[in-house]
């Protein structure tokens, strides 16, 4: 006996929610999928009239997915938004040149305006560069502190209001296990913040749109609309400590499908006492773009790589104390011993 929608519309189910368990049609999943980000949308007041909007455009399936369902909802209850694609390019060869070639299809097909910023032009670095100075083990922590600043940099250039990011349900589950198991309380305490930045004039905000939906439902959308995306995993994202999250949230699911959601609810619950002194945002005086630390650590991160110290941000700030001291005793040696032999 066939299994029917469980909206009573009448048609058959076509997919079982992984989210909740219902047996929908298409038609129904799109209808509820689309709604329960309008609702999102809607309590977190992610969004003012009027405003120009930027999506941050991968090419990958959650980009892809916001952008069309932004396209749609804004149609649809008349947010009168105005939506441009803002890409960046991390110079990561085989990779980012062919989503990109994506996103530049999803700017003809959804008519929004596409900027695309590259590492080289902005930090005079690609990722491959960075790769073949530092290797594969701390690559990724390059990759998302510049990727994080490029955004900044690129929301600016566009002059737009707020940046609209793809991160979902399961992003922000794995977020707050990694941030658990670094001991990061900072980062903890706002990784399940729908909104955030905005604090100062100089700041953009971001959003999350997409924060309550499972990455299951989203590949399913994509999949039943026949949306065009990017499916190859990043060339250095084997290497990633996200992998270990991702892994251990994924056994976790299986054993208790709500497992994703349980996770991110506990996270926006948590609470720290007023004796804990937790890190403050300002504006980097090197770089003048938002920071918790001075310099920020984009700017710590380029001055290694300048100077030949590709691991200089990483760790401990006393770390990259020690490292730059010692390359300075260095090179006032160098510079003795080429006085002493000119004397001769």
């Amino acid at each position: 006996m066939p299994v029917m929608c469980t909206t009573s519309c009448g048609r058959r189910a076509f997919l079982k929610r992984p989210k909740t368990g219902d047996t929908l049609c298409k038609e129904c999943f799109f209808l509820a999928f689309e709604t329960e980000i309008h609702n999102t949308i809607e309590q977190g007041k992610l969004f003012e009239r009027g405003s120009l909007v930027a999506i941050a455009a991968s090419g990958g399936k959650d980009s892809t997915v916001l952008a069309h369902v932004m396209k749609t909802l804004n149609e649809r209850y008349d947010y009168g938004l105005k939506l441009v694609l803002l890409s960046i390019d991390e110079g990561i060869s085989g990779y980012r040149d062919d989503s990109l070639e994506t996103v530049k299809k999803n700017r003809d097909d959804y008519g929004m305006e596409l900027k695309i910023l590259d590492y080289e032009e902005l930090y005079g670095w690609t990722m491959d560069s960075i790769v073949a100075k530092i290797g594969k083990s701390n690559n990724c922590t390059f990759c998302g502190v510049f990727r994080r600043q490029a955004l900044d940099r690129g929301a600016h250039m566009m002059k737009v209001a707020c940046v609209a990011t793809g991160h979902n349900a399961d992003d922000i589950a794995e977020t707050v296990l990694m941030n658990i198991l670094r001991g990061d309380v900072a980062r903890l305490r706002r990784c399940c913040d729908i909104k955030t930045g905005g604090n100062s004039p100089d700041s953009i905000p971001r959003v999350k749109p997409l924060k309550y939906s499972y990455e299951k439902e989203i590949v399913m959308y994509a999949h039943f609309k026949k949306l065009v995306y990017f499916s190859t995993e990043c060339i250095y994202a084997p290497n990633a400590y996200r992998g270990h999250a991702r892994a251990f949230l994924k056994d976790l699911e299986k054993v208790r499908p709500s497992a994703i959601m349980d996770i991110i609810h506990s996270g926006e619950q948590l609470s720290f006492k007023t004796a804990v002194k937790l890190p403050t945002k300002d504006v980097c005086k090197q770089c003048g773009f938002v920071s918790s630390q001075q310099p920020c650590k984009a700017c710590v991160l380029l001055e290694g790589l300048n100077r030949g110290l590709p691991k200089l941000g990483i760790g401990k700030r006393s770390k990259a104390n020690r490292m730059i001291a010692a390359q300075v005793e260095g090179q006032s040696l160098r510079m003795n011993a080429n006085l002493v032999k000119n004397d001769f």
